[in-house]
């Protein structure tokens, strides 16, 4: 076919060559350039996040209690620190919609793009049809609309943000950061009030097992109890990685990805720690550790609402409204990007005439729409996420390792403070945080193991034979190879 390049596994080190078409087919995939600066990115990197702020990290109390959860979270944020830094460079360097997958594309070949970009694809695909469930969960507590069952509340949340990310994208990333605003405007009210409450005591409230080794009043459940935590320290930080997705988009992406991917991971170390202590201290880490509203209850600890109580709660909703439209987005390039290269069926990345990516918005939103009616299990659909995640965290950083050694020379318009030193943080982090989500869900890491053997088989049978010479990625590593045989010669 025109548009393919010769397979991997005969020409491994021959550029793919442009053949007559390309032109036209990158034409039908084309996403609308400079609709996001550094603010509206920014307002992305934390809206990926925000929902986690407001539930779901405190369920870590309940594997390594205050002490093993905060050592977990300081672990994890670390990780996403060093993984942030590196990315942005990443993304200097390759300022495409394949975003991680690109990167490793880049640096590892074939079949490292298309792992990370599968693992990408798994947190992007299963997090919002499970926060979409959490959605539910809120409009029925909240007595929104008199409902009684929560389905028809996943299928408004997928077409209602799905149209709008039709609409346009700079549409899209103004709604987000409207949203993102409110939910953290009422996480720091929240904290304001919970600190009135505060009590250091009730920081280590959770009783001490005898039986597991190193355990104390701050680390109830021992030293293990601390890599258990991890998969629940990430809550605070799990999407940010997100940000390079939207390159495509974005005004000056060498200057304007890592000057925001900086920004957003700022805010959020600083929301997770204040949001941590203050619930924490003013609830107490038993009462945390099994709450569904774990902010709601916190500021009301003998169950009667109040009026801050009320607004926390409603703020609740909107992060997880705002995690949710901003995971959609992610996914949908992410897909874009894969199937514009040839890793998954090539109509998947046509685009609109408002240049979004139609069906790329509208095939995974309908799968997360039947899991989340189907299954009604966020928590596994979440657990999922992450394993796919940390997956993916350690096959990107092991690209700014790999790229940083075998091309020295490679033009990089932001380099990584600590260069591979970082990158080997937090390449050692997600490697441990992998293993981690096997001490807190072993079916979850099953079953994203059983759909990346899926997807390795459909890419080894089909798709890496199919690869599109001329999209972006695609490119960058062919200049790469041609590159290389020139210095040989």
């Amino acid at each position: 076919m025109a548009d393919r390049t010769d397979s991997p596994a005969h020409r491994p080190r021959r550029p793919a060559r442009r053949l007559p078409g390309s032109t036209g087919y990158l034409d039908r995939r084309t996403l609308r350039r400079g609709s996001a600066g550094p603010l509206l990115l920014t307002g992305l990197g934390v809206a990926y996040v925000v929902s986690g702020d407001f539930s779901g990290w405190n369920f870590g109390l309940a594997q390594g209690g205050f002490g093993g959860l905060a050592v977990a979270a300081a672990l994890m944020g670390l990780m996403y620190t060093c993984m942030v830094f590196a990315l942005a460079e990443l993304a200097a360097i390759l300022p495409t919609a394949g975003g991680g997958y690109g990167f490793a594309r880049r640096a590892l070949g074939p079949w490292g793009g298309f792992l990370t970009g599968t693992a990408i694809l798994i947190e992007y695909v299963l997090a919002p049809a499970a926060i979409s469930l959490f959605i539910g969960d809120y409009v029925e507590s909240l007595h929104l609309f008199g409902l009684t069952s929560s389905w028809p509340v996943y299928l408004a949340c997928f077409v209602l943000f799905i149209g709008i990310h039709l609409w346009g994208v700079g549409e899209a990333l103004r709604f987000s950061f409207v949203v993102t605003g409110v939910a953290v405007a009422a996480l720091i009210v929240f904290a304001v009030g919970a600190f009135t409450d505060f009590d250091a005591a009730r920081l280590h409230d959770i009783p001490a097992d005898p039986h597991a080794f190193g355990s104390s009043s701050w680390l109830p459940f021992g030293l293990l109890g601390i890599w258990a935590a991890f998969p629940f320290g990430m809550w605070f930080f799990l999407g940010v990685e997100g940000v390079p997705l939207a390159a495509e988009e974005t005004r000056d992406p060498a200057r304007t990805l890592p000057r925001a991917m900086a920004t957003s991971m700022g805010i959020l170390l600083v929301l997770a720690l204040v949001t941590f202590l203050a619930s924490t201290g003013a609830g107490g880490a038993d009462a945390m550790k099994d709450a569904g509203n774990p902010l709601v209850a916190a500021l009301q600890p003998d169950g009667h609402p109040t009026t801050l109580g009320r607004i926390v709660n409603y703020a609740g909703l909107a992060g997880l409204v705002a995690s949710f439209f901003s995971l959609i987005y992610a996914g949908s390039r992410q897909l874009f990007a894969l199937s514009r290269a040839g890793y998954l069926p090539r109509f998947l990345s046509l685009t609109s005439r408002r240049k979004a990516p139609w069906l790329g918005l509208l095939v995974p939103g309908t799968l997360g729409f039947a899991l989340a009616a189907a299954s009604g299990d966020g928590a596994r659909m979440l657990n999922v996420a992450v394993f796919g995640a940390t997956i993916s965290y350690a096959l990107m950083s092991l690209s700014h390792i790999v790229l940083r050694r075998r091309e020295p020379g490679l033009a990089r318009p932001y380099r990584t403070p600590g260069g591979t030193v970082t990158s080997t943080v937090a390449f050692l982090l997600a490697c441990s945080a992998l293993v981690a989500t096997f001490l807190v869900d072993v079916t979850a890491a099953l079953i994203a193991l059983g759909v990346y053997a899926v997807a390795a088989a459909y890419f080894a049978l089909y798709s890496r034979h199919r690869l599109v010479a001329s999209a972006p990625e695609e490119e960058f590593a062919a200049l790469a190879r041609a590159e290389a045989e020139l210095a040989r010669d």
